[in-house]
């Protein structure tokens, strides 16, 4: 039977600097919905990208006495480059874009003119506030204390000739999308925040052309214009699946996109500014925006020009990605601020991870090992209310995780794991294995216990595996389930629908310890010493 398609995005990454642990965040949990939707047996198409053209990159390569193709080039493909950061982060993209991409520059030519000759895009002059590293315009109504509103930087005044964008034509229509689907923007204070900032004070024309620089995709019937990043960027979303161009022929299948996962900072821009070209070019829209929040150093949103970046890299190599992976989407609420520091990183692996499903395998495992030479025997007798309130939770356990899933609250799902096998480690100190085995009696009683731990690992393993995909691998492997498939048959997902699939001569293997506990005073000492470096 054919898979329902699934297409989800990041956006397009701009590699003017390389990126931080507030990036990665975003690519994370979107590549974790991506892992979720998978296993729940949907074609998905999950798309990430680099935007590569703007004045911004124009003016680093000069200043770094390299062609703007070779800056980006490094920042994305070079050592320790956004590519290796992906591959680092086990990131299960499904296709990857570049605005430098021969077929979506013409794409992007072809869009242009298309929304130049139905009458939405006219020549005038363009003069007004621009943040070049936002590559944003702004009206001075719309400034922060004279500054950006996003980055809080400096902006230029710049005036040129230009061609703009007929968005105001589209104001009522998006309103009335607003209206009409009231979950196409989430959370709903993004929605409020476009409705009341932009929308009601009434939507200006956009600037779509800059003739002040090179870099960018030339507006072929116009020589010495170039295509405003914003118009070259958000049309990735559907030059990566084939339109207008040859390069990919799967737009049919997977568009209107399913969500478009964005910074907070982004929002207008694929709530306003795409839905408007979309119809401009009769082009249905996508289903959903998900605006997601920042990850904060002491209060301000990380930059490297306030010197408070964190870098992925260094976590990954030091903790490994599953953990760095596991803190991002148990710590936050998708969709607001959080606060990032290395201290709550380090305590939360060794209390989520060592202490509580790390414990919780090693001492299963180990129990299984030493009682039953890895082997459980196929008597067992379970009768007690403990196993009744055990077994239940974690029966019921996927629809709570699918409803929070399907929600994009990634972090509600994991606390309903977590209490799952935080009753497991309870339910351990309840029956006290340790003391069934004194007597032989008790046997019977033993290996059901041991049993119980065990499903109750697999089942919050599957469900973590989008996650912490290396790690629930071995969990997996450990409790004698090898394939990423149950004993009875059942898709990965379907089986931890089902408490007491696992045979009850279930082999377990014990192996090395998946999540080591780490010393917090050492590790801020040798993270500050990186950080100095």
């Amino acid at each position: 039977m054919d898979k329902k398609p699934y297409y989800i995005t990041t956006p397009i990454y701009y590699p003017s600097n390389k990126l931080h642990i507030g990036n990665a965040y975003c690519t994370v949990i979107t590549d974790i919905l991506a892992r979720y939707k998978r296993m729940r047996g949907y074609d998905v198409m999950f798309l990430t990208g680099t935007d590569d053209h703007g004045v911004n990159i124009e003016e680093r390569a000069k200043a770094a006495g390299i062609s703007p193709k070779e800056f980006v080039d490094n920042i994305i493909c070079g050592e320790n480059g956004i590519i290796d950061l992906w591959k680092m982060m086990n990131i299960s993209y499904d296709r990857i874009i570049r605005t430098t991409d021969e077929y979506h520059v013409e794409s992007i030519k072809r869009i242009f003119k298309a929304m130049h000759d139905n009458g939405d895009i006219y020549k005038g002059t363009y003069k007004g506030m621009y943040c070049t590293p936002c590559e944003s315009f702004w009206t001075e109504s719309q400034l922060a204390e004279g500054n950006c509103p996003d980055c809080g930087r400096e902006v230029k005044e710049a005036q040129e000739e230009a061609y703009f964008f007929r968005q105001s034509k589209y104001a009522e229509k998006i309103l009335e999308l607003y209206k009409d689907q009231p979950d196409f923007l989430q959370p709903q204070s993004r929605m409020n925040e476009m409705i009341n900032n932009f929308l009601k004070p009434g939507l200006e024309d956009v600037c779509v052309s800059r003739t002040t620089f090179s870099w960018g995709v030339p507006v072929d019937f116009d020589p010495g214009h170039v295509v405003y990043v914003w118009v070259d960027a958000l049309n990735n979303y559907i030059t990566a699946l084939g339109y207008e161009n040859n390069e990919h022929n799967d737009f049919d299948r997977y568009w209107p996109c399913d969500v478009h996962i964005v910074g907070k900072e982004i929002v207008r821009f694929h709530s306003i500014l795409w839905p408007a070209m979309l119809m401009s070019i009769g082009v249905p829209l996508p289903k959903k925006v998900f605006g997601h929040g920042w990850l904060l150093f002491d209060g301000e949103k990380m930059s490297k020009s306030r010197g408070n970046v964190i870098d992925p890299i260094v976590l990954v190599e030091r903790y490994g990605a599953d953990a760095v992976r596991f803190f991002l989407a148990r710590e936050y609420t998708f969709g607001t601020d959080g606060n990032f520091n290395n201290e709550l990183l380090i305590t939360k692996i060794n209390s989520d991870l060592s202490n509580d499903i790390g414990n919780l395998v090693s001492r299963t495992v180990s129990m299984v090992d030493k009682y039953f030479a890895g082997t459980l025997q196929e008597e067992q007798e379970s009768s007690s209310d403990m196993d009744t309130e055990l077994i239940s939770a974690a029966s019921n356990l996927h629809e709570l995780y699918e409803t929070h899933m399907e929600n994009f609250a990634v972090q509600n799902a994991l606390a309903e794991i977590f209490k799952v096998t935080s009753r497991a480690n309870k339910y351990i100190d309840e029956t006290t294995p340790w003391i069934l085995a004194k007597d032989e009696s008790n046997k019977t009683r033993l290996a059901a216990v041991l049993y119980n731990l065990l499903e109750v690992i697999r089942i919050c393993t599957v469900l973590l595996t989008p996650v912490m995909p290396e790690a629930c691998e071995k969990i997996l492997v450990q409790i004698g389930i090898a394939q990423l498939e149950d004993a009875a048959g059942l898709s990965f997902y379907d089986s931890v629908q089902s408490f007491g699939l696992m045979p009850k001569t279930i082999t377990v293997s014990k192996g090395e310890i998946i999540f080591p506990r780490f010393d917090v005073a050492e590790e801020l000492k040798a993270l500050g010493e990186v950080n100095q470096e």
